[in-house]
């Protein structure tokens, strides 16, 4: 499978009055062709910040201050704003969390939609950009895109408005489309509308798509692989039956022990204990460590590699070293020792 977007050893600061906050530490994935790639994690773990990375979206105070991110073999790290310009839209795209924040209020969803298109083709002439409106709305399930391209974002439901800035993702045919949590603001329904529209449009058009979220409930059903970020970090990251059925991190476990479906009856749902560190002064050692109930003492003073467990499926925890003490994988909902 062709590797699309290969990230080496990323490091991403925020330099800040307050000091240097390390939102992005030593990550390494890639993203093939036609591949969903999901991101979970707790909300701060970098997910976003790793996303708006690759396509150069950080504010001023923001560097990469370590690492490469190469695109079909070639290395765009140090690319400037005209550089990127060219690759925005044409290679990459990206659905920003809020609907309603990403739409202009004072502007038709029709003309919204074509401004993304001229942006990309500015010579296409007017009947040829309506055609390319009409068929784009089509395509993320509009009905009577005649009728509704007149409209404006506050006459849609949230559901629909995330279809319009799908459509305004999509005008270019990016080969690699990164969703910033495109389901947070929506009921659990109009969630698996969006999901499936994603699957549907990716086997469709054949776009790599990394979906970023902090439910793995919500990923379950769209990803081909799945990476799980904590503190900075990808501490896991496999298929995604690996991932489910054979986690090894004790993030992971509690991760997937906090979804209601491993919820035991009459008994609270599950929460892991504590707070995510901060990225300012990350702790010394495994950052899950004091949140971890099977921490080991090199926790506390050594961060763990990546081990590998199979071709596609590597974890950083220390209890994958062969003189750690046997943990059993999580099963139901529950990690004992062995």
């Amino acid at each position: 499978m062709k590797e699309i977007v290969k990230v080496k050893n990323l490091a991403v600061s925020f330099f800040t009055p307050q000091g240097e906050t390390q939102a992005v530490r030593d990550v390494s994935f890639s993203l093939n062709s036609k591949e969903v790639l999901a991101v979970v994690g707790e909300s701060g773990s970098g997910k976003s910040v790793l996303c708006k990375s690759i396509m150069k979206l950080l504010p001023k105070t923001a560097k990469i201050k370590s690492g490469s991110i190469q695109v079909n073999g070639i290395d765009i790290t140090n690319y400037g704003e005209q550089e990127m310009q060219k690759l925005r839209g044409n290679l990459f795209s990206m659905i920003f969390q809020d609907p309603m924040s990403a739409l202009n209020p004072t502007i038709s969803i029709g003309r919204q939609i074509a401004e993304a298109v001229l942006v990309h083709i500015p010579k296409m002439d007017q009947k040829q950009v309506y055609r390319r409106v009409i068929e784009l709305m089509e395509l993320v399930g509009i009905e009577q895109p005649e009728q509704r391209y007149q409209l404006y974002p506050y006459h849609f439901s949230g559901g629909m408005r995330q279809r319009v800035v799908l459509a305004i993702a999509l005008a270019s045919n990016p080969k690699v489309l990164f969703a910033d949590e495109p389901t947070t603001a929506l009921d659990v329904t109009i969630q698996t509308q969006i999901l499936d529209l994603l699957c549907e449009l990716q086997q469709k058009l054949g776009t790599s798509t990394v979906l970023v979220s902090h439910d793995l409930g919500v990923v379950a059903r769209a990803a081909d692989r799945v990476a799980v970020m904590y503190a900075g970090k990808i501490v896991e990251i496999g298929t995604t039956e690996e991932i489910f059925y054979d986690p090894r991190h004790p993030y992971t476990w509690g991760l997937l022990r906090s979804l209601p479906a491993f919820a035991k009856k009459n008994e609270p749902l599950y929460t892991i204990p504590g707070m995510p560190p901060t990225l300012m002064h990350p702790p010394k050692g495994d950052a899950f460590a004091c949140r971890n109930e099977f921490a080991l003492g090199i926790d506390y003073e050594k961060m763990p590699p990546m081990f590998q467990i199979t071709d596609t499926h590597y974890a950083a925890t220390w209890l994958l070293d062969k003189r750690a003490p046997q943990i059993k994988s999580f099963v139901g909902g529950v990690a004992d020792e062995g």
